[in-house]
């Protein structure tokens, strides 16, 4: 752990805009469509949803650097920016010849990146004199980040638990609460949506793409209310980019610049986040960096899914997304990577995959958790079970580099710790957790009723 090198900025360096990747992209994404006409969205199409700043943001396809509001800047500077470590203990564990380098986002304030995107969109929504706010939370990083950042612009807010993580990580709740927000389990008997699916599925304990449905309704019905959310969309990869724009200059400091760049995977955020600022380097001819993204083998969306329209939530009250899926009914198994646990993949990283311009792996829990774990011995910080997957995917590209004899340089993000997740590491240390996996028949069965739009 004395080894491990950290590489430091200072305020100076916090990016001062953040970075668009679609007007780089060789095959822009296809559009997203209203739900009711199938026809492209308008950013007014959005606005009774997000803030309109949001709105705008979602749907820029030219402006390739979007600045970020001054006042946003200076709340980023109570942890930004963050470090980036040469992880010399986890080398040397591994007795590899790669260099292992990764970016911690886990010493925000509330021990993840989410608050990279929270802030702005509590931010426009007070700008905009909104006064109260609707999101869903899967393992409770996202809750937790709007909570904060709606405390600090005097906002309500409303958190959509998905039930198994309100079960398994009760302190992600206390957080929240604690920040002011109110929580509710989700699927709940508060919305038509949640009361429909505990009819059809009483034991049913919940998903991402649930919890969006009720968070959803509720602010369209709800006075003076926006919904925002932590992943998939566009402008909250956009928000991310703060990660690997930060990232490439301490990157510059070490004299070193990553073969391969890995982020775990649930709907996109901290993936694009770290990855996107490499990769336009890739888009201009100037580096060929790979990106690898690494999710849960019980939700292989990026490595299994078909590439479809197909709703943001389950009860289909989002505009259709093109995405990779495994469809928006999709039931995940109840790993304690909550985070991950969604049924596609946002439109952007969706084409990226598509057109080969980055890589996906799929991690068994098992893995993840071994992978955490020696994470923990050799560098002092224990991940967030999300991050355990990046972790993992980085063992295998320094196994790799160590079986091939080859100097290897490698960049992950932390996304966040995982000091609220110890129940988790308890099933893990005492053999109670196991791995899950997907048919190809489920998936088959559960995309089969996509409407055939692509």
């Amino acid at each position: 752990m004395s080894e491990s090198k950290k590489y430091l900025l200072t305020e100076k360096d916090i990016p001062t805009a953040w970075y668009n990747i679609i007007p780089s992209m060789p095959t822009a994404p296809r559009p997203m469509l209203h739900p009711a006409t199938k026809l492209p969205l308008t950013p007014e199409d959005l606005y009774p949803l997000f803030s309109e700043e949001a709105a705008r943001q979602e749907l820029n396809v030219t402006d390739s650097w979007i600045e970020i509001p001054e006042e946003v800047r200076d709340m980023y500077k109570i942890w930004r920016p963050t470090p980036l470590v040469r992880a010399r203990g986890l080398e040397k564990m591994l007795d590899t010849p790669a260099h292992i380098y990764f970016k911690n986002e886990s010493v925000s304030p509330v021990g993840s990146h989410k608050l990279n995107s929270a802030l702005p969109q509590a931010y426009y929504c007070k700008q905009q004199g909104v006064t109260n706010i609707t999101t869903e939370t899967g393992a409770g990083q996202w809750g937790a980040a709007l909570s904060l950042a709606t405390r600090m612009m005097g906002i309500d807010l409303a958190v959509y638990m998905v039930k198994i993580s309100y079960n398994q990580k009760p302190y992600r709740r206390s957080i929240m609460q604690t920040y002011g927000a109110e929580v509710i389990a989700s699927p709940s008997m508060s919305t038509k949506a949640g009361r429909k699916i505990i009819t059809d599925h009483p034991n049913y304990q919940g998903s991402l793409g649930t919890a969006i449905s009720e968070a959803v309704e509720l602010a369209m019905s709800t006075p003076n209310c926006k919904y925002a959310l932590g992943s998939v969309m566009n402008h909250v990869a956009l928000h991310q980019t703060v990660i690997g724009l930060e990232a490439e200059k301490q990157m510059e400091m070490a004299g070193e610049y990553p073969d391969v760049v890995i982020g775990c995977f649930g709907g996109g955020s901290n993936f694009s986040g770290i990855s996107f600022p490499f990769m336009r380097h890739n888009l201009s001819g100037e580096r060929s960096t790979r990106f690898v993204a690494a999710e849960p083998s019980s939700c292989p969306k990026l490595t299994r899914g078909v590439m479809q329209y197909d709703y943001g939530d389950e009860a289909g009250y989002t505009p259709l997304i093109p995405m990779l899926t495994l469809g928006h009914n999709f039931s995940p198994a109840n790993i304690h990577a909550g985070g991950l646990r969604y049924h596609g993949a946002g439109s952007v990283v969706s084409q990226l995959k598509t057109d080969g311009l980055m890589d996906a792996v799929d991690i068994p829990q098992l893995e993840s958790f071994e992978a955490a774990t020696m994470f923990a011995r050799a560098e002092g910080l224990i991940p967030a079970p999300e991050s355990a997957h990046a972790i993992a995917a980085a063992i295998r590209e320094a196994r790799a580099a160590k079986e091939a004899g080859e100097s290897r340089v490698i960049l992950f993000n932390l996304s966040g710790h995982g000091l609220i997740d110890m129940t988790a590491y308890d099933r893990y240390l005492a053999g109670d957790l196991a791995n899950y996996e997907v048919t190809d028949e489920e998936v088959a069965r559960n995309t089969s009723g996509l409407e055939k739009i692509i």
